[in-house]
């Protein structure tokens, strides 16, 4: 059958944005199928520093600069009760090479890398949805609803970026959920936030309670260079949203009222958008890959938005997809090899994510957390890891192995000091 493209990216997020610009730059004919109409609102805004990487190889970093986007140069994490708190400055860290991100309204994001992966070469179509995608020997057919007909489309590769809808996988029948994040997130847009002054206004805020949290995530910059527009979201169990018995909006007020920390960064808040509520449920495919198709970004799995790594693994998968493709292309094979090889690091990358993730849910991880050390770099090696950093190497390596043994013997012996969740009388 003859092959109307080297490669058909289906979705036009960050994964599938990065990754057919990738390919577009390497010469190669490539097609992006996209369900929406861009721009769209999208969750997710929190960039980090590995990002900015991505970003000045694929040539955005004037758009994004010219779009005025908040810089974050730190996070900070509190106690819902606000009786603790500590602060990561990416700068500071000893193994961290980039030290800048961007906080972002997805919706602008999100277009500026698909408008510019156009000019690139990409062949772009927005609102065509998949339907099916089928591989054989020689390539993959793609069969896609858009302006009301049903187009073939037929290329040597696919690269699945759509998202949570997870669309080959679970054709494929192959997601796999995690039982112990099975959450939710309740989340708006506000104006009017306080915020801290100077370079820790452009920070993401974590609040910790005993089974939730909040983020604050500065969003948009007003005319004095100032937070004017801020996401804040509450992520909690599924099965205690729902029997609340509340509307979102109640729930969220709820939870606001009893942490002071947050309480009083919204006390003069006002809401720019409706309050929201997206399912927050972590997985991921049993395989990255099957016959001459790989999964980047959601669509190979989705970790809890605590550490802000999502965009960045979905740029970072598309990244390492657009090569194997790449090298497959050059080499005139299906891409096992290379595709092997692509899953590997991307695993070893949602390893380290995962195993923060479920640790940050238990009180002796944040006993740790909330006590920076900086007895053997381990506070490095934790500053380095929320930074993106996931090649160092053996150095960190080791520091994390210690660091997660240290969380294990917190649960039985208090290296350091206790905390509480209870909120003062």
């Amino acid at each position: 059958m003859s092959h109307d493209y080297d490669a058909i990216v289906l979705g036009g997020g960050p994964a599938g944005s990065c990754a057919s610009s990738y390919l577009a730059r390497a010469g190669h004919r490539v097609l992006l199928l996209e369900k929406e109409r861009f721009p769209r609102f999208h969750i997710g805004e929190s960039l980090l520093p590995y990002n900015h990487e991505i970003l000045l190889e694929l040539g955005v970093i004037p758009q994004l600069e010219a779009a005025g986007f908040p810089v974050k140069r730190g996070a900070q994490f509190h106690l819902g009760n606000g009786s603790k708190s500590t602060g990561f400055v990416f700068r500071n860290g000893r193994f961290t090479k980039h030290t800048e991100a961007f906080q972002v309204e997805r919706s602008r994001f999100d277009e500026i890398l698909l408008r510019h992966a156009s000019t690139l070469g990409v062949e772009v179509r927005e609102e065509h949805e998949v339907q099916q995608v089928t591989a054989d020997k020689t390539g993959v057919t793609v069969v896609a609803r858009g302006n009301d007909a049903t187009s073939e489309f037929r290329a040597r590769f696919v690269i699945d970026a759509t998202g949570r809808g997870n669309l080959t996988g679970n054709q494929e029948g192959i997601k796999e959920v995690n039982p112990f994040l099975r959450k939710l997130a309740v989340f708006g847009h506000f104006e009017n936030v306080l915020l801290d002054s100077g370079q820790k206004g452009g920070d993401t805020v974590i609040v910790r309670l005993e089974n939730k949290w909040f983020w604050l995530i500065p969003l948009a910059l007003g005319a004095e260079g100032t937070p004017s527009k801020v996401s804040v979201g509450l992520v909690m169990d599924r099965d205690e949203f729902t029997a609340s018995g509340q509307k979102p909006e109640e729930v969220f007020r709820h939870w606001v009222q009893q942490s002071p920390p947050v309480r009083e960064r919204l006390e003069k808040a006002q809401p720019v958008s409706p309050i929201q509520v997206t399912s927050d449920f972590s997985y991921r495919n049993r395989t990255l890959w099957s016959n001459r198709v790989l999964r980047v970004g959601d669509a190979a799995g989705f970790i809890d938005p605590i550490f802000s790594s999502g965009v960045f693994l979905a740029m970072f998968s598309g990244k390492l997809g657009a090569k194997a493709v790449g090298t497959a292309l050059k080499n005139g094979n299906n891409g096992d090899n290379e595709f092997v090889f692509f899953e590997r690091r991307v695993r070893a990358a949602l390893k380290i994510y995962s195993e923060m993730v479920e640790s940050f849910y238990t009180t002796p991880f944040m006993e740790l957390f909330l006590e920076p050390r900086a007895k053997w770099d381990l506070a490095a090696a934790v500053n380095a890891i929320l930074a993106g950093e996931l090649e160092g190497g053996w150095r960190l390596r080791w520091r994390m192995w210690l660091f997660f043994r240290l969380v294990r013997l917190q649960a039985h012996f208090p290296l350091v000091p206790r905390i509480s969740f209870a909120r003062s009388p």
